[in-house]
């Protein structure tokens, strides 16, 4: 079969109807074809239709279909051929190209196609850019009503103030103003701060009369608002729980603590805030201590015990005394 002189038996049509092809198909088709029925049936596939006999016809077909496609392909001139076989177009046929754009020599006619060129990417440009402007505007409709609504409230509060200030002129014309207290006296200016401009020393006043304080000085008032809060919390949780402490009232301390020491650190992270805003280097503040904060609790507490023992024993001689008064008054009368 491998010799050169070997000739196949099958006919050209039969070997097409062997391969499940029609007359005029490409090569790929052939090729995919003979490739699924050689996994059909070769011997050493897996296959139940594994056949020798079978595959041997297959692979005569493919060989003759594929001669047969090599010899009309060989009878078929190709596209270069074909190409070469066109006669050339006369030199004067040049000039239709470059879109017809130009004169003169043909370098002169490419010279003035390239600059065409970029003026035509140019308007396409700006045809671009207005398209994108214009739809922007279509939908911004809206917001230009917004505006109009804008301006007419501007127009309004405009139209008031004009209309107090006529009536301020109104009254200063007819006198309403000269019974006012201090009229015809100098304004009294910068007696606080003589150093300072005008503008800022009105600046300050306007704020201080309207309550304004700075950032530092509220940040400061909340700190200590905080950690007294605080202290009182955790104290009035230690008069609660009362003395000795019974193991289920130790785990509650215990509670109580680990929330308490979480509100200082807390209350630590605004302290730094406040370090980084205060203006005057010893205005800072120190970070608060948990252990320090829960022994202050403790005293407290031992504190408030020692009061109430000690008014406890003054009640108790304060009965004594009533108890043993009326014998000591009657041995003075019987000294009498």
């Amino acid at each position: 079969r491998m010799l050169s002189g070997y000739k196949p038996k099958n006919d050209v049509k039969d070997s097409y109807r062997i391969l499940e092809l029609e007359e005029g198909c490409s090569p790929d088709d052939v090729r995919n074809s003979y490739r699924n029925l050689a996994k059909k049936y070769h011997p050493d596939s897996s296959s139940g239709m594994a056949d020798p006999k079978a595959f041997i016809k297959v692979e005569e077909a493919y060989r003759v279909v594929l001669s047969d496609l090599a010899a009309k392909q060989k009878s078929e001139p190709s596209e270069e051929e074909e190409e070469q076989l066109k006669p050339k177009s006369l030199q004067h046929r040049h000039y239709l190209s470059f879109e017809g754009v130009g004169i003169g020599t043909p370098s002169q006619r490419e010279k003035q196609y390239m600059q065409f060129r970029v003026d035509r990417a140019t308007e396409q440009v700006l045809q671009y850019r207005q398209q994108r402007l214009e739809s922007r505007y279509a939908g911004s409709e809206l917001s230009v009503a917004q505006d109009v609504r804008q301006s007419k409230k501007v127009k309004i509060t405009q139209a008031v103030e004009r209309l107090v200030e006529d009536l301020i002129q109104e009254s200063m014309a007819k006198g309403d103003f000269d019974n006012l207290r201090g009229k015809g006296k100098p304004l009294r200016k910068f007696s606080d701060s003589p150093h300072i401009d005008p503008m800022t020393h009105n600046l300050n006043r306007i704020l201080i009369d309207n309550g304004y304080q700075p950032e530092w000085i509220v940040l400061q008032k909340e700190i200590r608002q905080t950690i007294e809060r605080l202290r009182q919390g955790v104290l009035a949780s230690r008069r609660k729980l009362g003395q000795p402490m019974t193991p289920p009232e130790q785990k509650q301390w215990g509670r109580v603590c680990e929330q308490f020491a979480e509100d200082i650190r807390k209350l630590n992270k605004r302290v730094d805030d406040f370090n980084l805003v205060v203006p005057i280097l010893s205005r800072q503040m120190v970070h608060f201590s948990t252990d320090r904060e829960i022994l202050r609790a403790r005293k407290a507490y031992e504190a408030v015990l020692q009061k109430v023992s000690g008014s406890d024993t003054e009640g108790s001689e304060e009965e004594k005394g009533r108890k043993f008064g009326w014998k000591s008054s009657l041995l003075k009368w019987l000294k009498l």
